[in-house]
């Protein structure tokens, strides 16, 4: 300790240094939330904001009964919602039964190539979304199925599938093989220690691989129009990008409005998972 600084005052100090850039990281967090937000009730806009205010020059609701009524051309909100979560429930729900299958299979057994297959799923799930695209156009092409809403269904699943396995995978490793030779002892056949006694010990993987794989589906927007041609099958997503690249055909009010509702069930379901979010965000799991 330098001579003449008390040791209160170099106590005092360190936190107050540590607290400052936290503090900046949230303003750069805060902003653009308060920036939608803004957005969302200014009932002044007619177009793009043109201007930083921190509160609407006009307070006003009526941004949200456009966006509920029609947001994108003659499609109803409750219709986009229902796309939404219809695709992205089954979805995950796809990713998670064969994400489970795999990765059951890469933790317990072994066999010639697990590897090597769980290096390929790792590069999988590194690669950008993008890279297969062509691929899972021309397999949904050739089953006709390119336009319709269980195109979208698959191709998710499969964006999906690489996190769900790795993290289910460490998930299953959790689990004692002990405790599955005891219940083989008790007269339990492999299923049956599978569904009673692996899932249940494992649930908190499986939660978050599939709220991860739902968030996933929900939010993605470019690669849905290569498969979407009906704009009664688009989802929120999607009718938000349309929205912004409309520009000033619409006032930027209504995104905001937009954006605020679309998040509700994100958040809602964040919220309902955040311990388990916390303990498993990554491929791994740590005690």
């Amino acid at each position: 300790m330098s001579p003449g600084v008390p040791m209160r005052l170099k106590t005092r100090a360190n936190p107050l240094f540590l607290q400052i850039p936290l503090m900046i990281i949230g303003i750069f967090v805060i902003l653009p939330i308060w920036g939608i937000l803004r957005l969302a009730f200014d009932g002044s806009l007619f177009g793009r904001a043109t201007s930083f205010r921190l509160l609407p020059q006009t307070w006003s609701f009526s941004s949200f009964l456009k966006v509920l009524d029609s947001p994108y051309q003659s499609v109803i909100f409750p219709r986009l919602l229902l796309n939404s979560i219809l695709v992205s429930v089954l979805a995950a729900f796809l990713a998670i039964i064969f994400g489970m299958m795999l990765a059951y299979a890469m933790a317990r057994y072994r066999f010639p190539g697990k590897k090597l297959g769980m290096t390929v799923i790792l590069l999988t799930a590194i690669l950008p979304p993008i890279a297969f695209v062509i691929p899972l156009y021309v397999l949904m092409t050739a089953l006709h199925l390119r336009t319709t809403l269980l195109a979208l269904v698959l191709v998710y699943a499969v964006f999906g599938l690489p996190f769900c396995i790795w993290n289910l995978r460490a998930g299953f490793l959790t689990v004692s093989p002990e405790v599955e030779e005891a219940a083989f002892l008790d007269g339990a056949g492999p299923w049956a220690t599978f569904i009673k006694i692996s899932l249940p010990l494992a649930s908190p993987s499986i939660f978050v691989a599939g709220m991860i794989s739902f968030l996933l589906a929900y939010s993605e927007f470019a690669i849905g129009w290569l498969f979407v041609e009906k704009a009664s099958h688009v989802t929120l997503a999607m009718a938000v990008y349309a929205m912004v690249q409309s520009g000033n055909a619409q006032p930027w009010s209504m995104l905001g409005s937009f954006i605020i509702l679309i998040s509700i069930p994100a958040v809602a379901l964040f919220l309902l998972f955040q311990a388990l979010i916390v303990k498993r965000m990554m491929f791994g799991y740590l005690d």
